[in-house]
């Protein structure tokens, strides 16, 4: 859950409301849904980046001569990083205008950001370290 409250969460995908089963999808038809499909576009971008370096790191293991760097694999990593900080961004710029849809079955405007927020701008954090690690990090036998 990216808003929290009392009797809902909220995340990019959907808004469920505490102890029931209602789960509204949210479509274009809330309130700045275009920086909800950024925040869904870049933080799936992240994903792929992420599992791209690691394939590429993989074959960069192989590959790579003694003592050479694995830049390509730092360079994908740090797009990935750069992908999450974009969203968590964005959605830390545009959360109060995201949550006054009329669309939405309770008042979702008085909340608390959520575990899978604070969870983004761990990863940011992470991934940015680990892109550096990786353009620090050299081949050895």
């Amino acid at each position: 859950a990216w808003w929290v409250g009392e009797n809902f969460s909220t995340d990019v995908w959907r808004m469920c409301v505490t102890n029931t089963t209602t789960c509204t999808a949210i479509t274009d038809q809330f309130n700045d849904y275009p920086s909800v499909q950024a925040v869904q576009a870049t933080m799936i971008l992240s994903t792929i980046f992420c599992c791209v370096a690691f394939l590429v790191f993989i074959l960069q293991l192989f590959r790579l001569k003694q003592g050479e760097r694995f830049v390509l694999t730092s360079i994908i990593q740090l797009l990935s990083c750069l992908c999450v900080m974009i969203a968590a961004s964005i959605y830390t710029d545009r959360h109060e205008e995201l949550h006054k849809s009329n669309e939405y079955n309770i008042e979702v405007s008085q909340g608390q950001y959520g575990y899978s927020f604070i969870l983004a701008w761990i990863a940011f954090a992470f991934t940015l370290i680990s892109g550096v690690m990786y353009l620090v990090l050299r081949k050895r036998k």
